[in-house]
């Protein structure tokens, strides 16, 4: 079996040359709508593949949301499976956007499914959930380790409800929260990597002020929230602080509603890059 190199490397070279910029494959019902297209296995076909087609040999990242897919059964994976080859082949590093997150053998099976080499569904990196207790993330973490392959904890996310479990309090000496805590876990899982470890958080755009939060955990921050939920460019050195160049910035409705016109999708992703380099480079 190849062996890769760690997907922190890969990725710090992917933002460094293609520019710091996720985009997410999000084919929603009314998504395809807008694109013309129906709510049917046809209609996610012709989405995943323009979307492919228009980014993938462009792009640093390409984040599919497997739900979309799941949602047409068996056909609909397979849609995924051919989506993620190709965004591979053309050089962009896919993130699986899956949010998975088990104990024991289930949370083994989860990682086999999209972090071992022969599978499938391989990805560049996987979305976790460590919300049944960091430890349990384990399986993955090995596995992400052997593979060359890099996880995205979600740790402070963007969206309102994630308040009420991330900000709780541990009772512990530390006292910090549960947030931080997720950030402290993946910094020990990144320590000593160069030029980057491949072990990152989930972490808002949205969220504003983030210095209480020790975000320099020597790994990616992935960000959703620019474009569509009201987050720019210019905002993630605020945010992100000192910590802001390991950012990749999602941008998924702020790209795609100018699909299904290839060279529109290119030339909206390449401004969102070029903005965020240029804001970045600035902080």
């Amino acid at each position: 079996m190849t062996v890769l190199e760690p997907f922190g490397a890969r990725l710090r070279r992917a933002m460094d040359e293609r520019g710091p910029l996720c985009v997410g494959i999000d084919p929603h019902a009314s998504l395809l709508t807008d694109w013309g297209l129906n709510d049917d296995i046809g209609g996610l076909e012709r989405f995943s593949r323009t979307v492919v087609e228009a980014l993938a040999g462009r792009v640093a990242v390409l984040k599919p949301q497997s739900a979309f897919f799941e949602r047409f059964g068996s056909r609909g994976i397979a849609v995924l499976e051919k989506s993620v080859e190709e965004a591979r082949a053309a050089g962009a590093l896919v993130v699986m956007d899956a949010k998975r997150g088990d104990i024991g053998s289930t949370m083994a099976a989860y990682a086999e499914t999209f972090l071992r080499k022969d599978s499938p569904l391989f990805s560049d990196a996987l979305t976790v959930s460590p919300y049944l207790g960091y430890g349990s993330l384990k399986p993955a973490v090995e596995l992400a380790r052997e593979s060359g392959a890099g996880l995205f904890v979600l740790a402070l996310t963007s969206n309102p409800e994630g308040g009420e479990v991330q900000h709780a309090v541990r009772p512990d000496a530390a006292g910090r929260n549960v947030g931080a805590t997720m950030l402290a876990h993946l910094a020990e899982e990144n320590a000593g990597a160069t030029p980057m470890g491949s072990f990152g958080a989930v972490v808002g755009a949205t969220l504003g002020d983030l210095s209480s939060y020790d975000l320099d955990i020597n790994g990616p921050l992935l960000a959703p929230g620019i474009g569509a939920q009201g987050a720019t460019p210019a905002d993630l050195p605020g945010t992100f602080g000192t910590a802001v160049r390991n950012v990749v910035p999602n941008v998924s409705r702020g790209v795609l509603r100018h699909g299904p016109d290839l060279v529109a999708l290119r030339e909206v992703a390449e401004g969102y890059a070029e903005e965020i380099r240029a804001a970045v480079t600035a902080a």
